[in-house]
């Protein structure tokens, strides 16, 4: 049978350009991927031809392959010309890693005030042991006792591990702005929930949208609840920004995404988006029959446990749809033993 679904979603330009080489989808517009050692590999950016020099989005992080790669595409096909701009669609270690680099090469920095000011901090913020705070976070969500034994002597990931240093200074962008890239001028919208003041940029009169991780096709973004603000809905906030971007969406645009393939079928995918969540939360409420720690809702939201590097994704984000469902009133919470939080379904 074929797959309805998968097929109005479609892939313009199938394969993906090889490092330090580009693929242009529109004029003036080139696509290129940055490899990452992750296990998602890779973060697409994107090079916009301003005439006298180059308008980056995104940059990857701040590690040597990044660093490489970025040399191979400025000698190749960039040619050399200067890196005026570089855009950061959110805060988030691959695309804004390397936003430091640019600017001490004279690049000014354009984005939103929320993904520069947690920037700054966290490049500030160096731990060498988890803080009692993450601990009790972990605690709290039923961490698995062997990988909470593994991490709590272990050094923890750094911000700084990834992210250049950002110099003073940066320019902001907001909500409706509208900014030329590429000759093209482009209004922005913000997304949230997988991360907050997230900036995509909508083509002026033209079909060109660039998603940054809000939308992105096939795989979906991590919307997790972290030991900062621990109580945080971040799933609301998602929801919310997919109702907010619906009334711009249309079957012509060619959606530039942080991750995967270009696509186009806009209007569907969004949809998408919204219903797996709504569904991940149907399976969850059927689960929390019982009391469960968040660790323990794995299954039902992801269908399967998790192990592994991707642990900490699954654990954050299963927290996000508990404490949305908190915040519906549909569950409680009480602890348990060794400082464990239990959730199960209020049945009225």
């Amino acid at each position: 049978m074929t797959d309805l679904s998968a097929a109005q979603i479609r892939f313009p330009f199938p394969d993906a350009p090889a490092p330090g080489t580009a693929t242009e989808v529109a004029e003036g517009v080139l696509w290129m991927r940055i490899p990452l050692p992750w296990a998602l590999d890779h973060v697409n950016v994107y090079a916009l031809d301003d005439g006298d020099g180059w308008t980056l989005v995104d940059t990857g992080a701040d590690i040597d392959i990044c660093r490489k790669t970025w040399d191979a595409l400025l000698a190749g096909p960039l040619g050399y010309r200067p890196v005026r701009r570089v855009v950061v669609t959110h805060h988030h270690p691959d695309h804004i890693g390397l936003a430091g680099w640019f600017q001490q090469q004279g690049a000014e920095l354009i984005t939103t005030r929320t993904a520069w000011l947690y920037a700054r901090m966290l490049v500030l913020d160096v731990e060498e042991r988890p803080a009692p705070e993450t601990l009790a976070y972990w605690r709290g969500a039923g961490m698995a006792p062997e990988v909470y034994a593994k991490r709590v002597t272990a050094r923890p990931y750094n911000f700084a591990d990834v992210v250049a240093p950002l110099p003073l200074g940066y320019t902001r962008i907001v909500e409706g702005d509208r900014i030329r890239m590429g000759g093209r001028d482009w209004i922005i919208r913000m997304g949230d929930g997988h991360a907050p003041e997230h900036a995509t940029f909508w083509e002026v009169g033209g079909d060109l949208v660039i998603g940054g991780d809000q939308i992105l096709p096939g795989i979906s973004a991590n919307i997790g609840v972290h030991a900062s603000e621990p109580l945080a809905d971040p799933l609301s906030e998602w929801m919310a920004a997919c109702a907010r971007l619906e009334p711009h969406v249309s079957e012509r645009q060619l959606v530039l995404p942080g991750h995967k393939l270009p696509f186009k079928g806009l209007p569907h995918r969004l949809r998408q988006m919204v219903d797996n969540h709504h569904g991940a939360l149907d399976r969850l409420r059927a689960h929390l029959a019982q009391p469960r720690t968040a660790c323990q809702c794995f299954v039902p939201l992801f269908g399967r446990e998790i192990s592994g590097d991707a642990y900490g994704l699954a654990m954050v984000e299963s927290v996000a749809h508990l404490n949305h469902l908190l915040k519906l009133g549909e569950v409680r919470r009480w602890r348990g033993e060794n400082d464990v939080w239990l959730w199960q379904r209020v049945d009225r």
